[in-house]
């Protein structure tokens, strides 16, 4: 979407800010705009103009309007842990930050529900309702520091999503204020809804380009008792993703199932110090099985029959966490797997998934076209749902996004994506990098479709604009 926004902030409309939302929180200084200049996304940087940050929905409710009569770009953002590019003020303007709205507002137990503001951590939030003995299961990897609020824009997963689901799966109304500054609410506390089109769902995964979201109201499910983890060695990478599969085809499913290539296994482990992962020259890459439930016995016996069934490929010795302090440290290699690839200069990463029997031929044709390109990859992610993450290094490329090579190597990734059945993002959305493929995976009538209903939300084409478009 084309737009010709320019920054036209005064000091008379900053001024008016400052009455808004207070003194001290409409911020202009280097530091703080070269902190909010950039995220997670690359090694990509852009100023804005102002950075607002507001404690509620009425004080969003009144930038949003001045902005929009004067035509403002304006770009949500959480804590910027994201990965394509959503919160970069890429055209200036105004950077509105959500994290002074951090409240759990309520947890009714009677409902399994929980109210909260969109500046709480993901993790926070999950450790304040498991105390009462309730389950919020979407666990990006980034948990201990993204906000439930950046997930909801995103649609995040995480290793849990393979039994449990995304964020879409547990949203259950939504406050949200639009580009052009009413508040509304967009649906209801409960758990079936059919009256009229479904607002809630379309503003999940949005990536804030229809509106922000100012309050959440998520279901939640008793937590489970047990879990139990353990680690698989595969000689073969492709049989690793092979083996995927064929656990749930002889009818498991496991609470969690993550792969990470020896690669990303090596750099995470020398990031981290750890030796929780012994590192053998005759492994490619390791599944991470959990399973959980209220019965420790059943759990256990499955558990057994999952390792049984995979002596039917070529793997090492399967390794058993056996306490809370193994499995931490698993997990913890896992999730700090994007955070150390990343510093060994694979900056670039792209975030497919296909339907999960085909993970052995993504798995190959990534290989295959990164030899072709002339870039490395490592490949990690949520293979129990066929969410690949794919980083890439390529020297002198530290970014994709402007570079005409690293773009024609990524048209030819999404194109085998698609016709393997996938498509160019699980959870990381399409933001400001991903925007030019769009065009592989939709026609000219379903994007002219997103783009209508764009304009019908914001109509000044203010926020977050020329994202996913």
């Amino acid at each position: 979407m084309q737009t010709n926004l320019r920054s036209t902030l005064t000091e008379e409309i900053i001024d008016e800010f400052k009455i808004i939302v207070g003194e001290n929180y409409v911020l202009f200084d280097d530091e703080t705009l070269d902190h909010y200049a950039h995220d997670e996304t690359e090694n990509l940087y852009y100023l804005p103009d102002v950075v607002i940050k507001p404690r509620n929905a009425d004080q969003i409710s009144a930038v949003m309007k001045i902005c929009n009569s004067k035509k403002i770009p304006v770009t949500p953002r959480g804590a910027g842990t994201g990965l394509s590019g959503g919160a970069l003020p890429h055209l200036g303007g105004v950077v509105l930050c959500t994290e002074r709205m951090n409240s759990i507002v309520e947890i009714d137990e009677r409902n399994l529900q929980v109210t909260t503001e969109p500046g709480v951590i993901t993790e926070v939030l999950q450790m304040t309702v498991k105390e009462k003995g309730l389950f919020y299961p979407p666990d990006p990897a980034s948990r201990g520091s993204c906000f439930i609020g950046g997930n909801i824009s995103e649609n995040s997963g995480g290793p849990k999503a393979v039994k449990y689901g995304v964020v879409k799966d547990y949203v259950l109304n939504l406050e949200v204020v639009l580009p052009t500054g009413e508040i509304i609410w967009t649906g209801a506390n409960v758990l079936k809804n059919s009256t009229g089109y479904n607002l809630t769902q379309l503003m999940v995964g949005s990536e804030g380009t229809l509106g922000i979201v100012t309050k959440i109201v998520l279901r939640l499910i008793p937590h489970p008792k047990y879990d139990l983890l353990m680690l698989v060695p595969f000689k073969k990478l492709e049989q690793a993703g092979e083996a995927v599969s064929a656990i749930f085809r002889a009818g498991f499913v496991p609470s969690a199932m993550e792969l990470v290539e020896i690669d990303a296994l090596k750099i995470v482990s020398k990031f981290v110090d750890s030796s929780a992962v012994r590192i053998s020259d005759d492994i490619e890459a390791h599944l991470i099985i959990e399973v959980d439930g209220n019965n420790m016995d059943l759990l256990m016996s499955e558990m057994e029959a999952i390792g049984e069934l995979l002596t039917n490929y070529e793997i090492g010795e399967i390794y058993f966490a056996d306490d809370a302090q193994q499995k931490t440290e698993l997990w913890k290699l896992r999730r700090r797997v994007a955070e150390a690839v990343k510093l060994a200069g694979y900056t670039i990463e792209e975030d497919t998934v296909v339907p999960r029997a085909e993970l052995p031929a993504l798995i190959r044709g990534v290989k295959e076209i990164g030899a072709k390109y002339n870039f490395n990859a490592v490949c990690y992610g949520h293979a129990g749902d066929g969410n690949l993450h794919i980083r890439i290094h390529k020297d002198g490329t530290p970014n994709s996004y402007g570079d005409a090579e690293m773009t024609q190597s990524l048209r030819a990734l999404f194109e085998l994506v698609k016709n393997l059945g996938g498509t160019i993002s699980g959870e990381h959305g399409i933001g400001l990098i991903q925007k030019g493929f769009m065009n592989i995976m939709f026609e000219n009538k379903q994007l002219d479709l997103m783009r209508q209903i764009k304009k019908a939300f914001d109509p000044n084409n203010i926020l977050n604009a020329d994202k996913i478009f």
